[in-house]
């Protein structure tokens, strides 16, 4: 199942960073991961200083 960044996101890109498929972009007020290039890796929820990634 792939990641998913919800609402405790603080849009610093520390995930974004982290991804190896660059799934991760920046959308209005939070970063979204793009489910059908998402490898279900964790590296964005190892990032995220806030604990927003998380798996669906």
């Amino acid at each position: 199942m792939a990641y998913k960044i919800d609402d405790s996101c603080i849009a610093c890109g520390a995930c974004a960073g982290e991804c190896p498929t660059d799934s991760i972009t920046e959308g209005d007020g939070k970063y979204v991961i793009n489910a059908s290039t998402c490898v279900d890796c964790g590296a964005c929820a190892g990032a995220c200083p806030t604990g927003a990634a998380k798996q669906e």
